[in-house]
């Protein structure tokens, strides 16, 4: 591939217009959605905001994750697969070609916005590769057929020799969803068959193999009952469909499988499920399929249950940002009002997962509250996953960090960028939505539209600086004068209320209202499911003008979220702030922001690519002799999205607005002005002596030390004092993830002085300790040294860890 950024050439019409009928009159009349979501091509954003991240996600994002892809093999795994090249399956995971087909199927999106022969070239050549590697029956899963043919595989346990048997690890299933996701926007984008061809193979192979008196196992990640769907809507092929019926059937049915569990939402039959549990990425991957189904069915046993299931997310499970999953033990949702801050998973692909279901939610209700939910994961949640230079991404997003997050360029588990790639140039199929005469007006951003109501072409042009602007002018402009009418979001942040539910609220009523006027005149605000109807015979040139109140606002979380209670949150309009280190003195979690203090805010053209700031007079507290002192200080906000591009240090969403949550400055001990050093595999040594207290050894709210995933092993970890100190004691905090991960307390451990070049053991007066949730103090004889060194033995099987080091 060549690794000059791919330009923005010449939008291709026809193969839309082609697409465009197969998925309108393949399959007659038949049940769906009655709300209609328009093409990603209708709308083309002009804003800066998302116009330039959707540019920055041709010209670097897919580049820069296709060389990713060669670079660790995914694409080679296709090429040895096909007899094309010799060697092993060399990417980490089995499931690692969903990544490929996540890349294509975003990169064929972005095709449709601005086409580029060279990109279209990788992708047919890539393509080749892929259809090469099918199997004579249609089977598509590099990993088996690598180790079919000799070749070594990772995680051989989960590729058996038997097509199928390990599905709930060995995603093949979730592979294949993937693959039809990618063939259906690649066919839409070029008009050409290739990758169809192969996706069609293996969906005849899976539906010959899987039913009622055939294979009977559900996904172990749902996902391709999404790509069946989006089959079955371009062929009107039923058998796809029921397909996909079946596969959300078999969750919880214990005739034919032995059961996934709650962590794959196979512990309960799908409509009996009340509770979102278990991986939050799968979950509401297959709410969207339920949802998908649920439309194209006439179910509304299913639509029962989503309405049950978002209601739990959406009161009692979901952050501020729009993300879920609380968890990082099993990357998915936790109890209820389990909330916690910077041990947050949040993952970026649960983000659009759950931006994916929610909007669905409103295909199937035409509720604008689903749409105040997917409005503030897309500029909350979702973006904070990826950086401004477009080749760097979050996994997790944590609302709180002390300096151990950054972001990466790529990952083992590479989910989440393709994740991004393919989200990010679908964008424009929100704006707007219609229903027989109805134009639904869902989002705001400078851009021009063309959608069609009741057969009338409507141009559509918005004129804003949203989402930094609350002021919106959106000009109507019929093909001919005509009546419909236009439904407008006014959102339920500018009408007091953060988030559809009583999780969040805001700690001040609103002083300023929505205001909308239609060529002048003032529109009463009358809603209907959170919009606006403004029933009119609409003529060219009409303007609506609306002004939402963007004024900084404290948010508040519900009583029984115990992680925010003493704290508040600051939000404008849709966007999420955050306190982060480099505006503030170098740390935040010394802040306090107190009720009452008035909030103000401003542009800053080069700040982060530009941005809105919030400033607010707040107090910053530290120890001096022992005693807490405090003294103003101008505290500055950045939107969430913005942080961890200017190195790492602290973050936080939520911040104290009581004393008693602030943590004062400490002042500098022994161990915080001692150099670390650790054995070989360490990670996080800089976390031992930075002074934050852990609540318990599993607290991964604040930076810890461990050598996982080595395990059984002897380890060190040293401090380097300045100039020779003398000390007689020390206290250990172990790190201990029992329940979570594979880090114990270690078997043994001993203390070491620096003598000379030499490490001689202290001369320890009380055993030594290795009690979890506590403090471990060893007294010895009093040393004079330059250097400590403490020595553990792993326990077998487990890898070991430290909270906190401390020095008398």
């Amino acid at each position: 591939m060549s690794k000059k950024s791919w330009r923005n050439l010449l939008v291709i019409p026809v193969f839309l217009v082609i697409s465009g009928i197969l998925f309108s009159g393949c399959a007659g009349e038949k049940k769906d959605y009655s709300i209609k979501t328009v093409n990603l091509t209708d709308v083309k954003f002009s804003d800066g905001f998302w116009s330039k991240r959707i540019e920055t996600n041709g010209l670097v994002t897919i580049p820069h994750s296709f060389r990713q892809s060669e670079e660790t093999g995914r694409i080679k795994n296709f090429e040895i697969a096909a007899g094309l090249a010799e060697g092993d399956f060399c990417s980490r995971y089995p499931f690692d070609d969903s990544d490929v087909f996540k890349l294509i199927e975003g990169a064929s999106y972005q095709l449709m916005l601005n086409y580029d022969p060279e990109l279209d070239k990788y992708l047919d050549q890539l393509i080749s590769k892929i259809a090469a590697a099918q199997e004579k029956d249609g089977y598509l899963y590099t990993a088996r057929t690598i180790k079919n043919k000799g070749g070594k595989i990772p995680l051989e346990e989960w590729v058996t020799d038997k097509r199928w048997e390990r599905e709930r690890d060995a995603h093949e299933l979730y592979n294949a969803g993937h693959l039809y996701e990618a063939a259906v926007a690649h066919y839409r984008a070029t008009g050409k068959k290739n990758l169809l061809q192969v996706a069609l193979k293996n969906a005849d192979l899976i539906v010959r193999e899987f039913g009622p008196g055939k294979e009977m196992l559900p996904p172990g990640h749902q996902e391709i009952e999404i790509g069946l769907v989006k089959l079955y809507r371009l062929t009107g092929k039923r058998k796809y469909l029921e397909l996909a019926q079946f596969f959300l059937d078999q969750r919880g049915n214990k005739q034919g499988h032995e059961l996934y569990g709650f962590y794959s939402q196979d512990h309960l039959p799908v409509r009996e499920q009340k509770e979102a549990v278990g991986h939050a990425v799968r979950a509401a991957y297959m709410y969207s399929g339920m949802a998908d189904v649920a439309a194209l069915s006439g179910d509304q046993t299913l639509v029962q249950a989503l309405d049950n299931l978002w209601q739990d997310v959406v009161f009692r499970k979901i952050y501020i940002t729009g993300g879920i999953g609380s968890t990082g033990a099993w990357e998915g949702f936790g109890p209820a009002y389990h909330l916690p801050n910077a041990s947050a998973y949040a993952e970026t692909c649960a983000s659009i997962a759950n931006a994916f279901w929610n909007y669905r939610m409103f295909l199937l209700h035409g509720d604008a509250k689903y749409l105040d939910v997917f409005e503030r994961i897309i500029y909350n949640g979702f973006l904070s996953g990826i950086a401004l230079s477009g080749d760097r991404f979050f996994y997790a997003n944590p609302l709180a960090s002390f300096g151990q997050h950054e972001r990466s360029p790529w990952f083992s588990c590479a989910c989440c960028p393709p994740n991004i790639i393919r989200f990010l140039p679908q964008l424009g199929q929100y704006v707007y939505a219609t229903e027989d005469d109805r134009l639904y007006i869902n989002l705001f951003a400078r851009s021009q539209g063309r959608v069609k109501v009741d057969d009338i072409r409507v141009d559509l042009e918005q004129e804003t600086d949203y989402p930094w602007e609350g002021e919106i002018k959106i000009r109507i402009n019929p093909e001919k004068a005509e009546d419909f009418t236009v439904m407008l979001r006014i959102p339920g942040w500018a009408l007091g209320q953060p988030i559809p539910s009583d999780l969040y609220y805001y700690a001040e009523r609103p002083e300023t209202k929505p205001a909308v006027r239609v060529n002048g005149e003032e529109i009463p605000l009358t809603l209907e499911k959170g919009f606006l109807p403004i029933t009119r015979k609409w003529k060219a040139g009409d303007l609506i003008e609306i002004n939402l109140p963007l004024e900084p606002r404290r948010v508040l979380a519900h009583e029984k979220v115990k992680d925010d209670e003493g704290l508040v949150a600051v939000e404008r309009g849709p966007i999420v702030y955050c306190a982060e280190w480099p505006d503030n003195g170098g740390q935040v979690s010394n802040l306090l922001l107190p009720d009452g203090a008035s909030l103000t805010s401003e542009y800053r053209e080069h700040l982060l690519g530009g941005l809105v700031v919030v400033k607010a007079q707040g107090k910053a507290y530290r120890k001096v002799q022992g005693k807490t002192v405090s003294e103003g200080k101008e505290i500055v906000l950045i939107p969430y999205y913005a942080w961890a591009h200017r190195g790492r240090g602290e973050m936080a969403v939520w911040m104290p607005r009581e004393e008693a949550k602030v943590r004062p400055t400490p002042e500098p001990s022994l161990a915080s002005k001692a150099k670390v050093e650790a054995s070989e595999g360490a990670k996080g040594v800089r976390f031992i002596n930075d002074q934050y207290e852990p609540s318990d050894s599993n607290d991964h709210s604040v930076g810890y030390l461990h050598w996982w995933p080595k395990k059984g092993t002897t380890e060190w970890v040293s401090y380097e004092f300045p100039s020779p100190v003398r000390i007689s004691e020390v206290a250990v905090y172990w790190f201990d993830d029992t329940g979570v991960g594979e880090c114990r307390v270690p078997e043994f451990w001993k203390l070491y002085y620096r003598k000379g070049a030499e490490w001689v053991p202290v001369k320890n007066l009380n055993p030594y300790g290795t009690e979890k949730d506590r403090y471990n103090v060893i007294r010895f004889q009093p040393v004079v040294t330059t250097g400590l060194k403490i020595e553990l033995k792993c326990r077998e099987k487990f890898s070991a860890g430290i909270q906190e080091w401390q020095v008398k």
